[in-house]
């Protein structure tokens, strides 16, 4: 039996490809309305999904569109604030509908970072201890520190504020996909903040390539850099990713087959917010 809903405020959206065995133990955890957009599964998930969740509503894409099939889902939904979701995470109980509430009382909260505890042993994930101290401080206005990135799969989004903004790029297509979303917001003077008492629960698949992450780490960086980020910053990312060995040399290789979309789209920040990301590190 499903749970009950907590709120028809929030909806979430969850994004998957061929993690079936990870939807059976996440998609009974969600209590608020829930879009599926399958990234062009093999394993038979959408149908699957249909069968064994009928209240989800499944939209089924015929090829793999990156973080961008979050978009889909943004668009699709008629709450005010939608909630992500992978395919191995999902949301404490009672989260969601504090996070409405924190939304309603913050006009200004575009992106509300939520605590993630990862894996069964429920450690809280790294960024979460980097975020609560952040050295941009906290706005009056906003629940919390202020950030200028955040975990996709522990975080809220005011939908017209996302949609504005252009939510996530095909650029930069999938992994770190968060950063450029978060500067382009604050350059539209929306706040991002971290909200301790908003919980999310992610158990990632122990089964990764970590040379691969790497690399697709150094390019997504790369890519956001030369989108947004002054030209300095752009050089000593291509020399960071080339001193680091195979994972550098593989992310340059794989960065230059995107860079004229990325230069196509390069505009620089306003520079209260590129001073404020400096500040980050």
């Amino acid at each position: 039996m499903e749970p009950p809903l907590e709120t028809d405020r929030v909806t979430i959206v969850v994004m998957t490809r061929n993690r079936w065995p990870d939807l059976q133990k996440s998609l009974p955890q969600h209590r608020v309305p829930v879009i599926l957009v399958d990234n062009g599964s093999t394993d038979g998930t959408p149908a699957l999904v249909r069968k064994h969740h009928p209240a989800v509503d499944v939209v089924e894409l015929e090829a793999n569109h990156g973080s961008t099939a979050r978009n889909i889902g943004v668009e699709r939904a008629r709450t005010p604030y939608v909630a992500f979701a992978d395919d191995d995470s999902w949301w404490t109980a009672g989260s969601l509908s504090r996070a409405a509430a924190t939304f309603d009382a913050h006009p200004r909260l575009a992106v509300l970072a939520a605590r993630t505890l990862v894996g069964a042993a429920e450690t809280p994930d790294p960024i979460c201890a980097l975020m609560a101290d952040s050295p941009l401080g906290q706005e009056a206005d906003l629940p919390g520190p202020s950030v200028l990135g955040f975990l996709a799969c522990g975080a809220v989004v005011r939908r017209d504020a996302y949609l504005a903004a252009g939510g996530f790029d095909d650029v930069v297509f999938f992994m770190g996909e968060e950063e450029r979303l978060a500067l382009d917001l604050a350059a539209m003077n929306w706040g991002l903040a971290y909200v301790e008492d908003v919980v999310a629960h992610h158990h990632p698949s122990p089964v990764r390539d970590p040379v691969a992450r790497a690399a697709r780490a150094a390019r997504n960086e790369l890519l956001t850099a030369v989108m947004r980020r002054p030209w300095p910053v752009v050089v000593r990312a291509v020399t960071a990713a080339a001193r680091t060995g195979t994972p550098g040399r593989l992310a340059l290789r794989q960065a230059l087959p995107v860079l004229p979309r990325a230069l196509r789209r390069r505009r620089r920040l306003p520079q209260h917010v590129e001073d404020a990301r400096r500040r980050l590190g």
